[in-house]
């Protein structure tokens, strides 16, 4: 798909996260903005039949939800349910929902489960590859490690571990909380080939995924991206872990986003 076409969809992808966020009047803002567009250019460009994809920060649901109603595992309108009681779009990945292949929330399962399901697909040769995308502020699970060390063992070349690195987590700077840096080094101490670019350009965020191949070492790439990416008012922002927007942030969203809104709310 092409640059411009994949840079469209993305913003309209935060335009329903954000007023799904609003709506419902809870949600994890800051995060889903982040690593849009990896999901996004996954979905769109990337993944494979067979292919399986993780969403470890699952707090980060929203962008998700609205990526997978695009891709039509189920209706749109559902957006509209978001968080709602009742409702099987809850506010973390849910393995009810057509299209979800595990349930998360509790950080550092995501790789661990990848590592087993990069290994069944070596074991069995089936060629699929395995996308766990991870918070950074996850990167202070020892669970991570622990799969890290396993994943390097195994040569899964069939797997991806992405770092959204925002350097923000829900309660300040990830330097401030629990320092990660250098955290590219750390990653290739435990065996692995190491990426890092800017997460929000979606040149390089494609050319990555169409260029990474396998060579005997499982992949991270280290994004590095915004909190907030695409809200003016809440980029780079710590208290927009999970703050809500009101209704006339959510019109200046929709303006900095350059989109004129959504077709389901």
């Amino acid at each position: 798909m092409e640059i411009q076409e994949l840079k469209r969809i993305a913003a309209q992808r935060r335009a329903d996260a954000v007023t799904m966020i609003t709506r419902a009047k809870t949600g994890h803002t800051g995060g889903a903005m982040s690593c849009l567009d990896v999901l996004t250019c996954l979905f769109y460009d990337t993944l494979r039949p067979g292919d399986h994809f993780l969403l470890s920060k699952g707090h980060s649901v929203e962008g998700y939800w609205a990526i997978l109603a695009d891709k039509g595992y189920f209706p749109r309108e559902m957006l509209r349910e978001f968080s709602q009681a009742g409702s099987p779009l809850i506010g973390h990945p849910n393995c009810r929902v057509n299209g979800v292949e595990m349930s998360t929330g509790a950080l550092g399962h995501g790789l661990p489960i990848g590592v087993g399901a990069a290994l069944a697909a070596k074991r069995r040769g089936t060629g699929h590859r395995v996308f766990v995308v991870m918070g950074d502020g996850e990167q202070a699970e020892g669970s991570v490690w622990e799969a890290a060390m396993a994943g390097a063992n195994y040569h899964l070349d069939n797997l991806f571990a992405i770092v959204d690195r925002n350097g923000l987590q829900i309660s300040g700077g990830t330097e401030d909380v629990m320092a990660l840096d250098s955290l590219s080094d750390k990653w290739r101490a435990f065996g692995w080939e190491v990426t890092e670019i800017d997460g929000n350009d979606m040149e390089q965020v494609k050319a990555y995924f169409h260029l990474a191949a396998e060579g005997g070492k499982p992949h991270c790439l280290m994004a590095r991206t915004v909190k907030g990416k695409g809200l003016p008012f809440a980029e780079n922002r710590a208290e927009w872990h999970h703050k809500v927007p009101t209704q006339e942030q959510l019109l200046e969203a929709y303006q900095a986003l350059g989109v004129k809104g959504v077709d389901w709310a």
